[in-house]
């Protein structure tokens, strides 16, 4: 029977890289989710015959039975717009259960030696780390906190502190001064949950996605270590290949940023200044509903970029009947998707691709940068941070080097937006006082519904 299942944790590993694999694409994303889906049904009916003789076969049945019907409701329940919260979530969640399976394991069965030591201790620090930062991120996201940096004096030293701290109290662990009770085991986690915490909250909205994606790395390194200490292959793969991509992806993110990592964790982007910047002069030009319909009716090509203003509104749908509208028009339309619009990687991609707006009008930032100037109208819908030119012109701007979309070199720029205020970096956006620039103020849903409307009349 063992050999059996070892062919079906091979058979799950193998389901699992096909299934990221597919993700790398929009059109086989939702092939790769469900045969990732597959091949966690078979892992998990893989461990449940493994233990099936054992009383405690039946609880893991009823766990999964139970994380079954939570996992579906949520995900059938949650919003397009609240995706990255409960990602964060989830993610939390693994991160936590891997550290109470190692943290379990050492109080019923002591350290094991040396190795088991190290990877106990390893998954409980990261596991709780990962755990913890990601519910202040959840939080931070659905805005139960405030989602600008939260920070006090000395806030640096005192997470060195915890991390030292708690670094030693593992040491101390390992060579068996503290026991092997409960008890030492506890104040152990809890030092790496306070650790978690301290460490994300001084980090701000705008950089939430980057939390998320080295949390999800953080949280595969956990898995990868309990399954060296449960002597289980298949979530030492599982655990890889999510730490893996999840390294990848921070790392990819920061330099679409062009900000350092170091950066993003400790330098607090986001935080309410009350100096620096360079004043910007000019006028803010509000525009009528029917301006904007005559603007878009006589363009030969209208770039769309959209953000988070999208996502609030939930106007993706409204996007895309203006995008057939607009086409009926003969109108060339595109999408420029900066790689960290929204709240993470995706997206906006997603957004879209629910109200089926077509993959191959969607384009990357490097792709699309270049047609803005032979664009007649750029359409921003709530894209704050990522169309601020201040990233090409204010050295003193926090923003300053980070890759933006050219929107202010197309002819025309309408701009969606509720008010002026700042977007999550807390940094004004000298794109809106450009003399090119009209403002459409209000909810992006109401707006586009009125403009299409007004598109008829035209």
């Amino acid at each position: 029977m063992n050999t059996v299942i070892q062919l079906l944790y091979l058979l799950t590993a193998v389901f699992f890289m096909l299934g990221v694999m597919r993700l790398r694409s929009p059109a086989t994303a939702r092939s790769g989710n469900q045969l990732a889906a597959l091949g966690m049904a078979i892992a998990l009916a893989a461990t449940l015959w493994a233990n099936h003789r054992f009383a405690g076969g039946a609880l893991i049945a009823l766990a999964a039975l139970l994380g079954l019907v939570v996992g579906s409701a949520a995900a059938l329940k949650v919003r397009m717009t609240a995706m990255p919260q409960m990602v964060a979530l989830f993610n939390g969640m693994g991160g936590g259960a891997a550290a109470l399976v190692a943290a379990g394991d050492w109080v019923a069965r002591g350290p094991g030696g040396a190795a088991g030591a190290i990877a106990a201790l390893f998954t409980v620090l990261v596991g709780s780390v990962s755990f913890s930062g990601s519910l202040i991120a959840f939080l931070k996201l659905q805005e139960w906190i405030q989602g600008r940096p939260i920070v006090y004096p000395g806030q640096k030293a005192v997470s060195l502190l915890l991390l030292l701290v708690d670094l030693a109290a593992g040491v101390a662990l390992a060579a068996g001064n503290l026991g092997q009770g409960p008890t030492p085991m506890g104040l152990y986690s809890l030092l790496a949950l306070l650790l978690g915490i301290q460490v994300v909250l001084p980090i701000g909205g705008a950089d939430m996605p980057v939390v998320i994606s080295l949390l999800n790395a953080m949280t595969g390194l956990a898995a990868a270590a309990s399954g060296f200490l449960l002597q289980n292959q298949v979530l030492i793969i599982a655990g890889a290949l999510v730490g893996a991509s999840g390294t990848i992806l921070t790392q990819q993110m920061s330099r679409a940023m062009n900000r350092p990592l170091s950066n993003i964790l400790f330098g607090a982007f986001g935080q309410l200044r009350t100096e620096g910047g360079q004043a910007v002069e000019g006028t803010v030009q509000s525009a009528t509903v029917e301006d904007v319909a005559t603007l878009l009716a006589y363009a030969r090509r209208v770039i769309i970029v959209p953000g988070y203003g999208l996502a609030v509104a939930r106007a993706q749908q409204e996007v895309r009947q203006l995008m057939d509208k607009l086409l009926q028009r003969n109108v060339d339309v595109r999408f420029a998707i900066h790689p960290v619009a929204g709240r993470m990687p995706g997206h906006m991609n997603v957004l879209l691709a629910e109200a089926d707006v077509p993959y191959d009008r969607l384009y990357e930032m490097e792709v699309i940068n270049p047609e803005f100037a032979q664009t007649d109208v750029a359409l921003v819908i709530g894209a704050n941070d990522v169309t601020n030119p201040a990233a090409r012109t204010q050295p003193s701007s926090p923003l300053y080097g980070m890759p933006i979309l050219n929107v202010d070199q197309a002819a025309h720029i309408v701009v969606l937006k509720r008010s002026m205020n700042p977007g999550f970096a807390g940094v004004d956006n000298p794109l809106y006082l450009n003399p090119k620039t009209q403002m459409l103020f209000g909810d992006a849903k109401a707006s586009l519904t009125q403009l299409l409307k007004a598109l008829d009349e035209v």
